[in-house]
């Protein structure tokens, strides 16, 4: 019984540990966002500043966040869906369906999740530049609709948790493959789905890259395009930087409340197989 107990302290001091690993640099980004420049070049602070609607004041001089957050939420919902609805028909159609390529396809994909996007960038850029696409949001969404990452992860929630016996029962009373897909592979994926809502939207709201290559006017940035521009110029405003990362995460945390308990279903999806 005292190893028990003793194995319980540790995992508890253990699970300490990484929770202040994970809250303190979310709380010292917050806690800078409300100091000037000048005291946080004096040294860390654990308090909360003054300047936080002065910081927010500058950071809207410099840059037009609004517009920025507009862009970034346009693009990342838009992929988003896209994503989720096109990954989970691929990831339904590999898993119900045996055919020649099956296999080669499903290679494929998994080949695809360990070579970077950046390496595609050069051709992507001469791909939008003759179809007329740069400057455009088009290049930036429409990849979406193969997310390689999407359909592994939902193949894997339905492998161990779609029923064949209810898919021929619906065959049986005459739905077709279409309603069969929208009236149940769908909603008994939520919880993968959910997931993965979370796992896309982040991804596509802190993306980077991709938009630094094809978006040049500024009035079409996104949010990390925007905060990088603050740091132009001689004289760097660091209360407004951070104020600018801190309203960054806000929509993030929002999503993540609205799906927390659909996610922690998802990421559970396939510990049990039945």
């Amino acid at each position: 019984m005292k190893k028990i107990r003793i194995s319980h302290i540790l995992i508890y001091i253990l699970l300490i540990l990484l929770t202040l690993i994970c809250v303190v640099p979310f709380y010292i980004m917050i806690i800078n966002a409300t100091h000037s420049t000048n005291e946080l070049y004096t040294g860390l602070s654990v308090l909360p500043g003054s300047h936080l609607m002065e910081n927010i004041k500058n950071m809207n001089e410099r840059v037009n966040m609004l517009q920025g957050f507009f862009n970034s939420f346009l693009i990342s919902v838009c992929s988003t869906a896209l994503s989720i609805y096109f990954g989970t028909m691929t990831a339904y159609g590999l898993f119900e369906y045996r055919f020649k390529l099956r296999k080669l396809i499903y290679v494929v994909l998994m080949i695809s999740l360990m070579v970077p996007g950046q390496l595609g960038i050069i051709g992507l850029f001469k791909l939008c530049n003759s179809l007329g696409l740069l400057n455009t949001y088009w290049p930036i969404i429409l990849p979406s609709f193969a997310n390689a990452t999407t359909i592994f992860f939902v193949m894997q929630y339905l492998e161990s948790s779609m029923s064949e016996e209810l898919l021929d029962s619906a065959r049986i009373d005459g739905a077709g493959e279409v309603r069969i897909f929208h009236s149940f592979v769908l909603p008994l994926s939520k919880p993968a789905l959910s997931t993965m809502c979370i796992f896309n939207f982040v991804s596509y709201w802190n993306n980077f890259f991709t938009p630094m290559i094809l978006l040049f006017d500024d009035d079409k940035f996104t949010v990390p395009l925007l905060i990088n521009n603050m740091n132009s110029g001689m004289l760097q405003d660091l209360g407004a930087k951070y104020a600018a990362i801190a309203v960054s995460i806000v929509p993030i945390i929002v999503v993540y409340c609205f799906i927390s308990k659909s996610l922690t279903k998802g990421m559970m999806a396939g510990a049990i197989k039945s």
